[in-house]
């Protein structure tokens, strides 16, 4: 099973879902974390 398939089932895409928002969440306490660093 590929983990990035073109035409995903309902599962994976929930799956993947999951994992983008976490990604993007990371993503925005590295940018708020650099900007409070001094």
């Amino acid at each position: 099973m590929p983990v990035l398939d073109p035409n995903p089932q309902n599962g994976q895409k929930k799956m993947l879902i999951v994992f983008g928002s976490f990604f993007a969440i990371f993503i925005v306490i590295a940018v708020i974390a650099t900007l409070a660093s001094p």
